[in-house]
């Protein structure tokens, strides 16, 4: 399970991004994102730059699954994955 500190930093980075107007700390871990926020493809890119930016990592073709992107863990255990974590 990814770190709470880690879900928390990618929560205000979505919101950021996407100009959500939700408060980050309301984002369930777990929750749809593209049913929850209505977030598409052209979303996925702005989170899938804002990941490179802000953690420092490349993502490459075969790190990209609906799973992976779909909520807040499956982010968060991505980038521990790629920061070697």
């Amino acid at each position: 399970m990814a770190s709470e500190e880690l879900k928390q930093q990618l929560k205000n980075m979505i919101v950021e991004r996407l100009f959500l107007k939700v408060d980050p700390a309301s984002i369930p871990d777990d929750a749809n994102l593209m049913e929850a926020y209505g977030i598409d493809s052209v979303n996925l890119f702005e989170i899938v730059v804002g990941l490179e930016d802000e953690f420092g990592i490349s993502l490459a073709e075969e790190d990209f699954s609906v799973e992976a992107f779909s909520t807040v863990e499956g982010i968060a255990v991505l980038v521990e994955h790629k920061q070697g974590g």
